[in-house]
């Protein structure tokens, strides 16, 4: 894995490509420097038509911590996805919403997520301009409705200014909603974790488990959770299940196939990011581990054969990963690791 350094990267860019205004002249975005670590890319992904800005991300993040953005005033984007826990509720289907009611999918970590270029568990949104729109409207999460929202941000006397200056060619509006919380989102970068220290220069700072886990992860593990990324941003079939055949709640249960109506991605899910796993828990789209150490026996003991199961669980003509239970111990300590208190605590 390479080595980690960090660089600050100045965005100093044009405002193209946003919805055409009655001015001629192209309005300027200030410098806004976002620091990025090397090992994460060379730069910070961005939508062309939402260039980031200061103003555009401390918007989104007010938005974002902003319980009056639900029907109920009592649900925030941050009800779900809190920093404490890198971005996610610690609950197995969220029942944080407005109607209290469950829903079918784990919610994931927002962490790196600049990097992604699918969104969901099985990539039904394809940017995070067009995610938002889904948790604000949806009855069982914020059940707001977006004109609603424009009317009474456009009479807010602390937001509408912010609109205003953050963007400026679209005033408030559903657009520019949902563009300030991508930038925000965008800004969520996690990198600074006891690996990371490792990685740069200090190798004395693992401990000699720690050290047997890495070794152990990058042999077994780093096929799919590559890079220092921690994740392929794929889909796979991980053996979670058999069978494929429930259709209720839109096919939520069929995996990827939900999306692209492909039999070869039946049961496959995004892979996750395992930066913060240790904070992230329970685990896979639907919460089913409560614990790392249940994650680990899953895949040396629990894969469930299926004809889309990932070629990486059925090698040598048997399923899963052969692992010891100190080996799985191992890499649970390596897992801890990843762990950014930096990131959790700065919001």
């Amino acid at each position: 894995m390479p080595k980690l350094h960090k660089q600050y990267i100045s965005i100093a860019l044009f405002l193209l490509g946003m919805i055409v205004s009655a001015c001629d002249d192209t309005e300027f975005v200030p410098e806004y420097a976002i620091e990025v670590p090397e090992n994460l890319g060379d730069f910070l992904p961005q939508n062309e038509r939402n260039l980031i800005t200061e103003k555009g991300v401390l918007l989104g993040e007010k938005i974002f911590f902003d319980q009056r953005f639900s029907s109920n005033g009592k649900v925030s984007c941050a009800s779900c996805h809190k920093p404490e826990k890198a971005f996610t509720d610690g609950v197995a289907l969220s029942n944080l919403g407005v109607s209290g009611k469950a829903l079918h999918r784990n919610s994931p970590t927002l962490a790196n997520i600049a990097w992604a270029d699918g969104l969901f568990w099985d990539g039904g949104a394809l940017n995070l301009e067009s995610l938002s729109f889904g948790p604000l409207t949806h009855v069982d999460e914020m059940n707001n409705d977006l004109d609603s929202l424009v009317g009474w941000l456009s009479d807010d006397p602390d937001y509408y200014p912010l609109f205003m200056e953050a963007f400026p060619n679209l005033g408030v509006s559903s657009a520019s909603i949902s563009r300030a919380l991508a930038q925000f989102q965008r800004s969520l970068i996690s990198a600074n974790s006891k690996y990371d220290q490792y990685a740069r220069a200090d190798k004395n700072i693992f401990s000699s488990a720690e050290k047997r886990g890495l070794q152990l992860f990058t042999q077994h593990c780093s096929s799919c959770h590559q890079s220092d990324h921690f994740t392929d941003y794929s889909y796979h079939n991980n053996g979670l299940d058999s069978v494929f055949t429930d259709t209720s709640f839109e096919e939520v249960f069929k995996g990827r196939y939900r999306i692209t109506r492909d039999p070869e991605d039946l049961g496959k899910y995004k892979t996750p990011t395992l930066r913060n796993i240790a904070l992230t828990a329970p685990y896979m789209h639907d919460g089913r581990f409560p614990t790392l150490e249940s994650v680990l026996l899953h895949y040396a003991e629990g894969v469930q054969k299926s004809e889309t199961l990932s070629p990486l669980l059925k090698e040598g003509g048997k399923v899963g990963i052969k692992l010891s239970h100190q080996e799985q111990s191992d890499i649970i300590e390596f897992l801890h690791t990843l762990t950014d208190k930096e990131f959790i605590n700065k919001y």
